[in-house]
């Protein structure tokens, strides 16, 4: 069963589903909106930011991201939960590429992968609204509550940032700077390559006219001769 806005204030009055800090106004008809919180990293940035005190994370082109909630989520045993990315990001060309569920017992920030598609910056702010929630309530307690390496995690960890900033490879947005400057320097050439086709061209019409006054002047000598 999914809950809806006064299932979840319910089940948050039962200390079924915790949400701090929460806010009445991030609550929908059926779902519970997200923020972005106080830390991000990129691949091309290779370091960690602090949202709360710069204020917002750039998504270059091609760039991908982590960014943790700024709400901690605790899951009862018989709640699981599954969200999404808000539309307003998701209609910019962003991508999330984790999740999409939150298992029971699950308890700390989500941190979530965002990858920008698009040829332009993305800015993601501090606070601003990021993942949509549902909250689905169980048949029965499960007695496999999550245990998982994401438990109590309520911030991004050395090996979360390592394995973005510190990759051997060349980051998907490096390649597509990449691939504009290539096409730039292909554009460049073709161009170059039909300007010399003109003056081969322009050359070779000069010189045909050259060979044809020059037989005509033969012509003529020999007529006089």
């Amino acid at each position: 069963m999914i809950l809806t806005y006064d299932d979840i204030l319910e089940a948050r009055e039962n200390e079924e589903i915790k949400i701090e800090p929460f806010e009445h106004d991030q609550i929908e008809a059926a779902s519970y909106d997200l923020r972005i919180g106080p830390q991000g990293a990129t691949t091309s940035g290779k370091k960690l930011v602090n949202l709360e005190e710069q204020g917002f994370i750039v998504l270059k082109p091609g760039d991908f991201g982590l960014l943790i909630t700024l709400e901690e989520l605790q899951l009862s045993p018989q709640h699981v939960a599954r969200f999404g990315l808000r539309s307003k990001f998701a209609r910019k060309g962003i991508i999330a590429t984790t999740g999409p569920q939150i298992d029971p017992g699950f308890s700390g920030r989500l941190i979530v992968g965002v990858t920008n598609l698009t040829p332009k910056d993305v800015t993601f702010s501090y606070g601003d609204d990021f993942l949509t929630v549902e909250f689905h309530r169980l048949k029965r307690p499960t007695t496999h509550p999550y245990i998982g390496a994401y438990q109590n995690v309520s911030s991004l960890r050395p090996e979360d940032i390592e394995n973005i900033t510190e990759s051997e490879g060349v980051a998907f947005s490096e390649m597509i700077t990449m691939l504009g400057s290539l096409s730039s320097n292909v554009s460049q050439l073709s161009s170059d390559v039909e300007a010399f086709k003109i003056e081969i061209s322009t050359f070779k019409w000069v010189m045909g006219m050259g060979f044809a006054l020059l037989g005509i002047l033969v012509a003529v000598m020999g007529l006089i001769s």
